[in-house]
């Protein structure tokens, strides 16, 4: 009965005899006229890829890959058999790579710990073989960015402001936006060393923004909301936006006005009570038309003077009854009327 131990050495002596023989038939490969080579390729996190293999020889026998840039036995991933389709992983077999027919090793779903360099060796027919290597570099997906603050209401010309692009990540690159353009060259504007933080010194209500980040690797990118600042200023007595000589002239445009206006009414105001004076002095020095008539009369030769004379006829009524049947006694009225010649 066999033991333990030899029946797991007898498991492992096809790969190990398969490593040796590949080890000793490397060291007599020729140089040949199209060189092997594996395409390197950079990947986004939880994708899967491909590592592509170009001008394979044509009398290939079989391909084994390994991790890093020599052939180890301890990090073989695997081989392939041509003449049988079989695939044989190796000590590095994580369980999510394969190898196809035409000798490209697939990953599925890489991660970051997969980033680094891959070998490949082709066994030919004729037990010669060709090695070549490539390298896959992982990224994570990056997500959508935000600018955080120290200070979103900061004092005009007192407070200093820091802006950071989260989240921070590796083998990022950071772009900062203002007004949706590049950052200009500016004493008062200050990048960190990755780019990830901006830092503004003395703000002006001019630097409100608004401000965006770019985050960005070989395989994606994200850029944030814009992001204002609320800069607290004093505001003057003067009009903001106005310079001196703006507001002169709005105050003598205005002064103009008031004097034009006063001119007008000064006028209206002498019109009006010149008429009136004219109108009563044509009103007094008019003749009356009695005055004419008492004139004319009074230069008259023949003047006649009237004298009315006027009584009054009363009726009066004794208290007690008349005796007689006579009539009472009527007083009359005489008007005398006499005209005088002269």
């Amino acid at each position: 009965m066999e033991s333990p131990s030899a029946s797991a050495h007898r498991g492992h002596v096809p790969w190990q005899g398969l490593l040796l023989a590949i080890s000793l038939l490397t060291f007599r490969s020729p140089p040949t006229a199209a060189q092997l080579t594996v395409a390197s390729i950079n990947a986004a996190e939880g994708k899967d890829v491909l590592l592509l293999v170009h001008s394979l020889p044509e009398n290939r026998g079989g391909y084994t890959w390994y991790r890093g840039e020599r052939v180890d036995s301890d990090r073989g991933i695997g081989a392939f058999s041509i003449e049988t389709e079989k695939f044989t992983p190796g000590p590095a077999h994580s369980g999510r790579e394969t190898i196809d027919s035409n000798g490209s090793l697939l990953f599925q779903k890489v991660t970051l710990n997969d980033t680094g360099y891959y070998t490949i060796v082709v066994t030919k027919k004729d037990f010669l073989t060709e090695k070549a290597t490539g390298q896959l570099t992982v990224y994570p997906e990056l997500t959508k960015p935000n600018i955080t603050s120290n200070n979103s209401n900061p004092e005009e010309h007192k407070d200093a402001v820091l802006l950071a692009c989260e989240q921070e990540t590796e083998d990022t690159t950071y772009l900062w936006l203002i007004n949706s353009q590049s950052l200009q060259d500016s004493t008062r504007l200050e990048l960190s060393k990755d780019n990830r933080t901006l830092t503004l010194f003395h703000v002006t209500r001019n630097d409100t923004g608004p401000y965006e980040c770019e985050t960005r690797n070989p395989v994606s990118l994200g850029r944030s909301d814009p992001f204002t600042l609320n800069v607290l200023y004093v505001s003057t007595s003067s009009t903001p936006g106005l310079s001196g000589g703006a507001i002169a002239g709005i105050v003598i445009g205005v002064l103009a006005v008031v004097a034009l206006i006063a001119a007008l009414v000064y006028f209206l105001y002498i019109r009006k009570t010149g008429g009136a004076s004219d109108q009563h002095d044509a009103t007094e020095h008019k003749p009356s038309a009695s005055n004419h008539s008492q004139d004319h009369s009074e230069k008259s030769p023949n003047k006649i003077h009237e004298v009315t004379y006027s009584s009054l006829n009363f009726n009066a009524q004794e208290a007690k009854k008349p005796t007689s049947a006579s009539p009472s006694p009527v007083a009359t009225e005489t008007i005398y009327s006499e005209v005088k010649k002269k």
